[in-house]
């Protein structure tokens, strides 16, 4: 006698408790609890299952992920990717995170790809679960980093049928994916997961599969594919065109190195090269940290939130060589000389004509200019210019720190923040007008920071720390978000709690969407619907057994973040800064 399973609701029929073998029931015969046909039913005990195979084309997909290094999924279960989360509970080697909002888990599965460069995956059960990843993962796709989205979908036999939570996944998530597609049979399983993933490396940005439930649940019994057989990286060595790039720089006078993300892995090498041919550094606001901004020869991130001074030095320049970035200011340049480099083909010479380009990795082309490119001192001219501008940007930095008022000044906090981090903190900023003042206020050492760049969506800087602490667990990890960020992700603060995760969360409490007020200023309106009520923050993370603190008196600043910093737990640090002072989106 044997047990049958309904894989659209769970329902278990079983002979030893019925009258009728199930066999005998007629073609039009429908699941006695949500109405599916016959066909949807699978024997899941008895003496047919061994012909049916001992695993499901689920667990096949996450011992697939296991065997890429995935290490946890991020997402929310539910009805339509069930077999899937049982799938990941009986593999010993992966885990499921589980997400407050699907948001939430795909800006998880976005920051964990910034951070390791390895695919991060994010689950969802279908209908709004894949719609609200969406924001995520377009997060992915324009910072480019290698995400895997599975997403739920009703059963195949009620694909277009209008079904509950039925939508078009494919369609949808192939317009900001690298790759979708749905699996739709137990053989194509691997294959297909397979392909995503070196989908999503190779351009790289996200991929999404859309797995209906009954496919879910069928048997596969087929090995999984070996990833050193079947992931390959490009090796591309264009050494014509970097001897080209030689013969550019050793013509000009004030050549200047503008690093992107593409340039994140290799910092050291970066300020050899910027020592050995006399060159200043600039960065892409993704990029701040992959050198000490401290080093006189760096001067921070170059761009709308970037350091004021940086443009100045740059317009005195006759040669820009862009390291692993698209560059879309070109503006912020005089009409000089461009020399670019970039993994991606089409991303050389995209929006501005350029002298050389060259299509390679960023790390590989840098060791090649220090092996062919003459070594020379920096223009004296140039090097005053530049410390002149690295003291007047410190000079600004001091007179922050020294702004004690009530409400308490923003820039206050960020240099109260400087001196409390560690060195080699990851500190994760979400969008708004505290974004300004980190990136253009706060010099990076061994710093890593991570943001939802291109895209600039709130609600992203909670849940990348989260992933970043699961990441780097003995790193000091640092979430820096205003009251609007914190308004939209702010319970998955309560991930960080249920998993133990030491996260310093510092929310800039002002009441007010300041961005906005900032831009309905620059075009003349008034303010409007932009303030709002706020609860104590910091009563909610104490309340929840972590830390909490509310900062409006300046002088407590100091020991506010101190503890949060050293505390074992989760922590909150809610500052009332003033409504008032904000950093206008302009250069100055």
């Amino acid at each position: 006698m044997r047990k049958w399973k309904c894989t659209v609701c769970g329902y278990i029929y079983d002979e030893n408790k019925e009258s009728i073998p199930f066999e005998e029931f007629p073609a039009d015969w429908t699941c006695p609890q949500c109405g599916a046909p016959k066909s949807a039913f699978q024997i899941i005990e008895g003496e047919d299952t061994a012909k049916q195979g001992k695993s499901t084309v689920a667990e096949k997909i996450i011992e697939q992920l296991v065997a890429y290094g995935v290490k946890r999924v991020f997402g929310i279960p539910g009805d339509s990717n069930l077999p899937l989360t049982e799938a990941i509970r009986k593999n010993p080697n992966i885990d499921l995170v589980l997400t407050r909002h699907e948001q939430a888990a795909a800006f998880m599965a976005s920051a964990h790809a910034k951070l390791t460069g390895e695919i991060g995956v994010c689950m969802s059960i279908a209908g709004p679960g894949a719609t609200n990843l969406i924001t995520g993962i377009v997060d992915a796709a324009s910072d480019r980093a290698p995400v895997l989205a599975l997403l739920g979908q009703v059963p195949e036999v009620f694909l277009g049928s209008e079904s509950l939570q039925e939508i078009a996944e494919v369609d949808i998530f192939k317009t900001f994916c690298v790759y979708a597609e749905q699996i739709s049979a137990a053989g194509q399983a691997l294959n297909v997961v397979n392909l995503a993933i070196k989908k999503a490396y190779a351009s790289p940005g996200p991929a999404a599969l859309s797995l209906p439930t009954d496919v879910l649940a069928k048997p596969l019994d087929e090995p999984i594919w070996p990833p050193e057989a079947h992931l390959f990286k490009p090796d591309l060595h264009p050494g014509e065109a970097v001897k080209e790039a030689a013969e550019l720089i050793a013509k000009s006078n004030r050549p200047i190195l503008f690093a992107g993300w593409g340039a994140r892995h290799c910092g050291p090498e970066l300020l050899e090269l910027a020592r050995y041919i006399g060159a200043p550094i600039v960065t892409t606001s993704r990029a701040k940290g992959i050198v000490p901004e401290s080093d006189e020869l760096v001067l921070g991130v170059l761009g709308s939130i970037g350091n004021r001074f940086a443009p100045k030095i740059v317009a005195q320049s006759d040669l820009i060589i862009i390291l692993g970035s698209g560059f879309r200011q070109r503006n912020l340049v005089p009409n000089i000389d461009v020399i670019q480099v970039d993994i991606d083909a089409t991303r050389v010479g995209k929006t501005f004509p350029v002298n050389i380009g060259i299509v390679g990795d960023a790390h590989r082309v840098i060791e090649m200019l220090k092996e062919v490119a003459k070594s020379r001192k920096i223009d004296p001219d140039f090097l005053n210019a530049i410390q002149s501008a690295d003291k007047q940007y410190k000079d600004l930095l001091y007179q922050d720190s020294k702004k004690i008022q009530k409400p308490i000044h923003p820039g206050a906090v960020i240099q109260a923040l400087k001196q409390k981090a560690t060195n080699d903190a990851i500190i994760c900023s979400d969008v708004g007008d505290h974004t300004y003042w980190f990136y253009k206020r706060f010099i990076c050492e061994k710093h890593q920071t991570f943001l939802c760049a291109n895209m600039a969506g709130m609600g992203f800087g909670v849940p990348a720390a989260i992933a970043c602490q699961f990441a780097q667990p003995n790193r000091q990890v640092i979430a820096i978000t205003g009251d609007g960020g914190f308004g939209m992700a702010g319970m998955e603060f309560m991930t960080a709690v249920y998993n133990k995760l030491p996260i310093t969360v510092i929310v800039f409490n002002d009441g007010k969407l300041k961005n906005i007020k900032k831009e309905q200023e620059s075009y003349g309106y008034p303010e409007y619907r932009v303030s709002f009520t706020n609860p104590n923050m910091a009563e909610m993370a104490n309340s929840s057994g972590a830390l909490g603190v509310r900062v409006s008196d300046p002088e407590k600043l100091d020991t506010a973040i101190t503890e949060a910093l050293n505390s074992s737990k989760p922590a909150i640090v809610e500052v009332m800064v003033d409504p008032e002072i904000y950093i206008k989106a302009v250069f100055r």
